[in-house]
């Protein structure tokens, strides 16, 4: 019995991945098609019906180069990174209670915030162990930005955990049957987006690779399958953390197909911020997270966690 149930898991965990892998790829479809009619131009549109089978084209072409190495690079730890990278963005996954005899416990969102705070370390390692200076500058901004925001969303996330006194992912679902977060949240919704944009290096946050002088960042000597696991990492963060913002702001309903259309439309709100705003200055960004957000996700925090004990002191 036990082995069908672990057999069952492992067939779960497979599937979800597989569909995480290809949803990721009809992202960067979506993505290169949005860019390019916001640019007033077609996108891709030659391969196969409409272009769309373009991401699996791209992805054989990038598993089929040789893979080259900087000759003084440390060799295992360049080639783990982008390994790790993928594999912690998918793994964080597994604490989306998807109804599906799958891993759904009760601490999922610790879970979820210990596999966020582990990727910092393979950007770091992957920067640092290509023994070049403009990876290793991108990889040091990277991980000042993305732990600096770790904060502000660690904060915004914890008011929420102050109202339904669970680390549970399902009772966000319990608690928002009646009336969704985003209605009594709003500036903590506003929050949660900018730093979601800023924790997966995206527009108009990317400083890890400013073209006029680190060129791509710290991923700027992967090629071939490296640079494509990097790039896969990034998307399916940018999918999970899509499906974090429904689940905190927008009722969380599994059960209802309306979830995936939600995920769709806050996903095409990252590619639309990057077609729209240009790039912050850095000084900037550290101004916005350190003087701005966690003033103000603390003092929301504080506030519902007031909110709380006055009730509680009422039941009494």
């Amino acid at each position: 019995m036990y082995l069908f149930d672990a057999g069952l898991l492992f067939f779960s965990m497979l599937v979800l991945v597989i569909c995480v892998l290809v949803g990721v790829a009809f992202l960067t479809l979506l993505e290169r098609k949005v860019l390019g009619y916001i640019q007033l131009r077609k996108g891709p549109n030659k391969v196969g019906f409409l272009g769309i089978p373009q991401p699996f084209s791209d992805a054989i072409k990038l598993f089929t180069k040789e893979q080259t190495y900087p000759f003084m690079s440390n060799y295992n730890l360049y080639y783990l990174s982008p390994v790790f990278n993928l594999f912690l963005s998918l793994l964080v996954w597994l604490c989306i209670p998807l109804f599906s005899g799958f891993l759904s416990f009760s601490l999922g969102i610790l879970y979820f915030l210990c596999c966020a705070s582990l990727s910092v370390y393979t950007v770091m390692l992957a920067g640092w162990s290509s023994n070049s200076n403009y990876s290793m500058l991108g990889s040091m901004r990277a991980v000042a930005q993305t732990i600096s925001y770790e904060v502000s969303l660690a904060l915004t996330l914890m008011s929420f955990l102050v109202l339904i006194m669970s680390l549970n992912l399902l009772d966000l679902k319990i608690y928002q049957s009646m009336l969704w977060f985003i209605v009594i949240g709003l500036p903590l919704s506003m929050i949660w987006f900018v730093s979601s944009l800023a924790e997966t290096n995206r527009t108009p946050f990317d400083f890890a690779e400013g073209e006029s002088e680190l060129v791509s960042g710290f991923n700027v000597e992967y090629s071939g399958g490296g640079f494509a696991l990097i790039f896969l990492a990034e998307y399916s963060s940018i999918l999970f953390m899509s499906m974090l913002c429904c689940m905190l702001f927008l009722g969380a309903n599994f059960l209802n197909f309306l979830i995936f259309f939600m995920l769709g439309f806050m996903s095409f709100l990252w590619v639309w911020v990057r077609g729209t705003l240009p790039r912050f200055r850095y000084d900037k960004l550290m101004y916005l997270a350190w003087k701005s957000y966690l003033p103000l996700s603390l003092n929301y925090f504080l506030f519902f966690l007031g909110m709380k004990i006055f009730f509680f002191l009422g039941m009494i």
